[in-house]
């Protein structure tokens, strides 16, 4: 089966050569995990950097049954991006099936360990938010403890939006200042 890649340039010219480079390096990840449904390769140039070391980025995005993996370097030469990028999805696919097949833990979910927010801590800006971005995604079910785990692959530091499989519920999950976890499961009033 050959992995079909999409690729989405920003702030740069999509020529055959870099289309050809990435789909052919990319496609050899299926060799790796065969269970990916969709393959996501975003280029771009980021002129506004100012070390030209940072200015060509490739991120990687593999997202398949009940997980998503994704990478992201940066260099001065795109395709040395993309090969550092692809380099750091191959052992991250490894961590991920390596933990697959260990198992999850002690079993405890992130409900019982974290510890309640008391209403009101949330401070108001004085200045009118713009929203600067808007970003869609698939939830796919899962539990406290597979949310964890996917946060930390992602990379996420703040928070993480997950369908909680057992509540049948949105839920966020986010890391507390003393590291541990919180989990804010909404309630329509």
């Amino acid at each position: 089966m050959t992995l079909k890649v999409d690729i989405y340039p920003h702030n740069m010219e999509l020529t055959d050569r870099i289309r050809d480079y990435v789909t052919k390096k990319v496609a050899k990840l299926d060799r790796f995990l065969n269970d990916v449904d969709e393959t996501r390769v975003d280029l771009d140039f980021q002129k506004s950097m100012r070390s030209p070391a940072d200015r060509q980025v490739a991120q990687i995005t593999l997202r398949g049954r009940g997980y998503i993996l994704r990478t992201e370097e940066r260099s001065d030469d795109l395709f040395a991006a993309v090969d550092a990028a692809l380099e750091k999805m191959q052992r991250k696919i490894e961590r991920y099936k390596g933990k697959r097949t260990r198992g999850r833990g002690d079993g405890v979910s992130a409900a019982e360990i974290a510890i309640p927010i008391a209403e009101g801590e949330e401070e108001e800006a004085e200045a009118q938010p713009i929203i600067a971005r808007r970003k869609t995604f698939t939830l796919v079910p899962m539990d406290e403890l597979e949310a964890i785990e996917q946060m930390s692959r992602l990379g996420h530091e703040d928070f993480f939006i997950f369908y909680n499989a057992n509540t049948s519920a949105i839920n966020v999950l986010y890391q507390r200042r003393d590291g541990s976890y919180g989990l804010i499961e909404p309630r329509m009033g």
